[in-house]
């Protein structure tokens, strides 16, 4: 019986460790270089600000810095950098009212803003987004 168990906790470590190295081959690569994308941000009222940014920034959050005029805040988590506040409006999900949704070409992005990966030619969305 313990044989089972110490064959069935090898079995184990050797699947999570091949479904890492899947993740690690195969996840979205930064792209070196400069790029032109925009950055749209669309506030509670539906209002729309759009940015064209040029950049030379491999992530998200460093396009963002880049953009003039677009301002934000938030802080570093386990998880990467959370957005809590986007042109001077907090949308805070841990009060239950909304939370600042990140879109690439129309869908959610796919990494937070410190790890998503920016093309050139991307458009981006932030949305103020009220809770369900």
């Amino acid at each position: 019986m313990k044989g089972k168990k110490i064959a069935g906790l090898i079995v184990l470590v050797v699947l999570i460790a091949a479904m890492a190295v899947t993740f690690i081959a195969f996840r979205e690569k930064p792209v070196e270089g400069e790029k032109s994308i925009t950055i749209e941000v669309i506030a509670e009222d539906k209002t729309s600000t759009v940015y064209e940014v040029d950049t030379d920034a491999e992530y998200l959050l460093g396009a963002m810095e880049d953009a003039e005029g677009l301002t934000f805040e938030g802080e570093e988590g386990p998880y990467g950098f959370t957005v809590n506040t986007v042109n001077g409006v907090t949308a805070d999900l841990n009060s239950g009212k909304a939370y600042w949704g990140f879109f690439v070409g129309g869908e959610y992005c796919n990494y937070g803003v410190s790890q998503q990966p920016v093309e050139d030619g991307d458009s981006f969305q932030i949305v103020y987004t009220p809770a369900q």
